[in-house]
């Protein structure tokens, strides 16, 4: 432990980011698993209102994506690959014939 004022009060203030960033991260996992799985049933029985459903679940994703970004808890890299990956999985289970052939 560390002996020094500040040094003490930069620990405190680690382990408060670090819980920060872990509860982010979790929740952007979480969204995006949901999202994944909206996704799957939709391909399954393709009907208006699940595709409603997965449009909802990826705008929720999105937003938690964008927010980790803003805050810093993800780098801007990484938020635009997650986002990519659940628009590249709906495009695959929409277009089939188009997303094989690139």
């Amino acid at each position: 432990m560390a002996n020094i004022k500040s040094a003490i009060k930069r620990v405190k203030i680690a382990e408060r980011n670090r819980l920060r960033n872990k509860a982010y991260k979790s929740a952007v996992r979480t969204l995006m698993k949901g999202y994944f799985a909206a996704v799957d049933t939709y391909a399954a029985n393709p009907t208006p209102e699940s595709l409603t459903e997965v449009q909802q679940r990826m705008s929720a994703a999105y937003s938690k994506i964008d927010k980790a970004v803003k805050k810093g808890v993800l780098h801007p890299n990484t938020g635009a690959r997650k986002k990519s990956r659940l628009a590249r999985t709906l495009k695959r289970h929409t277009n089939p014939a188009t997303a094989t052939a690139s």
